[in-house]
């Protein structure tokens, strides 16, 4: 009886760790829902024709675009996605928001990390069922990695992030990267504004050089960057939080 109770006693408390584990949310707490985005606005980020990394498995580079506009009432963002010629291995792919914009030569891993403006990080992996908890910038962990399907596309709507300049969860001004399952970034692209408050296209709409072929896979964000760097990065965007968060990852 004893040995039961102990038994039992010790199933209980792993559940509870189990359950805590899951329970995750940032330090500045759950994502809270955006409002007040400008009716009409929408932004387009199209990937460049030449990939960042190339490991043999594709041909060219992965097609395709991440497409946002303002929720009907100005909350939340409805976001659109279609991605094709996907490489024949290295899946689930997955793909976020990243913090900075692609610089002029096309380096993926300048655009720094996700979009965290609660500092919540990466691990443990995002709970779908929890979008609020995970990172805004995750798309992929909140509404579903690709799989097999080529082409896949996608439509959902997220309450994280904002189409309205000046505040953290916007990104307009920032990037989406395409990464392989273990993370290492495959291409990106910049957003730019196509309709709404303003048409001004602050950045150019994807733009990537090609690398050299490869079958070793290099560290997906363990880039040196220092500190001053971050800070102007910070101030550019809005987003003093996720400085944190990034070095947190490093």
């Amino acid at each position: 009886m004893r040995v039961s109770n102990i038994l039992s006693l010790s199933a209980i408390g792993a559940s509870g760790v189990f359950a805590q584990s899951n329970n995750v949310t940032g330090q500045l707490g759950d994502a809270t829902v955006t409002t007040n985005n400008p009716v009409g606005k929408s932004v387009l980020a199209t990937l460049p024709k030449d990939p960042f990394w190339n490991t043999g498995t594709l041909d060219g580079n992965v097609q395709g675009y991440v497409s946002a506009k303002s929720g009907a009432d100005g909350s939340g963002v409805d976001y659109e996605v279609s991605f094709s010629n996907l490489p024949k291995e290295g899946g689930p792919f997955i793909y976020h928001i990243h913090v900075a914009p692609v610089p002029t030569g096309g380096n993926c891993t300048e655009t720094l990390a996700h979009l965290d403006q609660f500092i919540r990080g990466e691990d443990p992996a995002c709970d779908s069922s929890r979008p609020q908890s995970c990172q805004q910038g995750d798309l992929s962990g909140k509404y579903g990695k690709i799989n097999s399907s080529d082409p896949f596309t996608a439509k959902f709507h997220d309450p994280y992030t904002s189409l309205s300049e000046g505040v953290g969860s916007y990104f307009g001004n920032r990037s989406v990267v395409f990464h392989f399952a273990n993370k290492t970034r495959i291409t990106c692209a910049n957003f730019s504004v196509v309709s709404g408050n303003g048409t001004t296209t602050p950045y150019p709409t994807g733009t990537g050089v090609k690398a050299s072929q490869s079958t070793a896979a290099p560290t997906s964000t363990g880039i040196p960057i220092n500190a001053a760097g971050v800070l102007n990065v910070a101030r550019g965007f809005a987003v003093v939080p996720v400085v944190a968060a990034f070095f947190a990852l490093l």
